[in-house]
């Protein structure tokens, strides 16, 4: 990583020309006021169409291991080519992109700093886009703070700590809040096996039943600003994901028995809440 690759990777993510119509811009669904999420349900493509799954935000992403909600690529450069490419996403042609970033003095003097070439490629255009999503580090929460010993928290967060070690830590584990595994989190869902359809979750990427409905474990960092939550958005807000981890009464197929072991009362969700929100970071573009 340079300077200069972050700079152009981030000239890229704003330029709504890396999209078919020239309207959309990765930044159009990864908002830095939303943690780089969009706070919608579904997003919109270029073409119109309401994509299938909640747009996920973006931070933290070196520590990786995969991307999408069924990590389907092991790389941000290929995270970067799949939004690129998709038909319902951005829907550019990769082709024509080059050819267009090589008409435009600022890219082809970027490019030539950044990477010394003189002719814009795709795959210099993934590695610029990918240098800059691996700076997006959301690490400045007070729950931070209280790890540098920096702050306390309160009584009532001091407690939500303590309700969410027991039934939350042993997939949303800290520091980074998430286990980077798979999991059935116990939500009712529809499968549709036609195609390996989006709705099937790590079944796309494995074909194995047994990962039917699960889906990437979401860091529960900056929650305020990324609802709705799940991978297909049906949650409005953090109360309702709550109140569906309070009430598991069945074993949905492929539920993940930790699932089941999640107990806490209202007084105890309440706490939850408050250790969750220590966990926002305002801003960290």
């Amino acid at each position: 990583m340079t300077q200069a690759g972050v700079a152009l990777g981030k000239d890229l993510f704003f330029d709504p020309r890396l999209s078919a119509n020239e309207q959309i811009s990765c930044a159009s669904c990864h908002q830095p006021d939303y943690a780089f999420g969009d706070r919608t349900k579904f997003s919109v493509g270029h073409s119109g169409i309401t994509l299938k799954r909640n747009t996920p935000p973006l931070f933290n992403l070196t520590w990786s291991e995969s991307f999408f909600w069924d990590g389907g690529v092991k790389n941000l450069e290929s995270l970067s080519f799949a939004a690129l490419m998709n038909p319902d996403e951005m829907g550019v042609d990769l082709t024509d992109l080059c050819q267009k970033l090589n008409t435009d003095k600022h890219y082809k003097e970027a490019f030539k700093t950044a990477f010394g070439i003189d002719s814009v490629t795709s795959a210099y255009i993934s590695r610029a886009l990918a240098q800059y999503m691996r700076t997006l580090v959301s690490a400045n929460s007070k729950y931070d703070s209280v790890q540098l010993g920096l702050t306390q928290y309160n009584n009532e967060e001091q407690e939500g700590e303590r309700v969410f070690l027991k039934n939350c830590a042993s997939c949303h584990t800290p520091p980074l809040f998430t286990d980077f595994g798979f999991h059935h989190n116990g939500i009712d869902q529809v499968y549709s096996l036609d195609n390996l359809s989006l709705t099937t979750g790590r079944f796309r990427i494995t074909r194995d039943s047994l990962d039917l409905g699960k889906y990437k474990t979401s860091s529960l960092r900056n929650l305020k600003y990324t609802a709705p939550y799940m991978h297909d958005g049906r949650f409005a807000n953090l109360d309702e994901v709550l109140v569906h981890y309070q009430n598991q009464n069945t074993l949905n197929q492929n539920q993940d028995s930790l699932v089941s072991l999640i107990k806490f009362s209202d007084k105890e969700k309440e706490e939850l809440k408050s250790f969750l929100m220590t966990l926002e970071n305002p801003s960290f573009d």
